[in-house]
């Protein structure tokens, strides 16, 4: 595991019933850096996520995370994550505060200002109201605040401006920048809004068909495509490359 990767994946593959969905994934995901993920629907990026997370076990292959091997040394790694992974589940009747009060003491910490995590994620007045009582958009924006209340080092998110209006979109773009700049965070995610990923990310990495094809700083993605991620992806889709 190199120490400059937060993440290092090699030779991953996941098989169910046979068939192969992740067919020799090689990963990797600098410290201190937004990984855009990118891949069409059923493309695997939920399922590399899962695997990354100890969720699913490899059929073949390796994969550190925060310079351990997940399959081995899950336990260890769980309080230095935070996942938001397809649609997020919480304790109904309880409210963000409480939610996030278990999610602490889930994770064995003692301390977490879940106060500020609201504010950050647009949920500051929220006090005793249940979440059954929530917006789609307000339940992601808890998903999000449950995912940094323990101050992870790795983000691993999952579509997280799914259900968010435009200023809500704009306000978890500013966070995601915010974690990384000020409190030292790493954060891999998936989004299919392709503009989204082209004012956070640093690196690039698309999944095809179960196989990561290509890693590329955003920065030589602008250079050879000016006009943004989207010719970019559409170029790859279509077999340009």
């Amino acid at each position: 595991m190199s120490k400059s990767y937060v993440v290092e994946v090699e030779n991953l593959t996941k098989t169910f019933s046979g068939k192969e969905v992740i067919k020799q994934c090689d990963m990797h995901v600098t410290e201190g850096t937004i990984y855009g993920f990118l891949g069409a629907n059923g493309a695997g990026k939920t399922t590399v996520f899962k695997l990354l997370s100890g969720l699913l076990t490899p059929t073949m292959g390796e994969v550190y995370v925060l310079g351990k091997e997940v399959s081995s040394q899950r336990h260890s790694i769980l309080a230095e994550i935070g996942t938001l992974i397809e649609t997020p589940l919480f304790y109904e009747h309880l409210s963000a505060t409480e939610n996030l009060k278990i999610h602490l003491a889930y994770m064995a910490k003692d301390h977490g200002d879940i106060a500020s995590v609201l504010s950050k994620v647009g949920l500051p007045h929220t006090g005793a109201q249940p979440v059954s009582e929530f917006s789609l958009g307000m339940r992601q924006r808890l998903a999000i605040a449950r995912a940094i209340i323990h101050q992870p080092r790795l983000l691993i998110l999952d579509e997280p401006v799914n259900g968010l209006d435009p200023v809500g979109i704009r306000e978890m773009r500013e966070l995601f920048l915010d974690l990384v700049i000020n409190e030292q965070m790493t954060i891999l995610i998936s989004s299919h809004i392709l503009s989204e990923m082209e004012q956070v990310a640093d690196e690039i990495g698309v999944i095809v068909d179960g196989q990561i094809i290509e890693e590329v700083p955003l920065s030589s993605i602008q250079q050879q495509f000016p006009n943004g991620l989207e010719p970019y992806f559409f170029d790859l889709m279509s077999g340009g490359k």
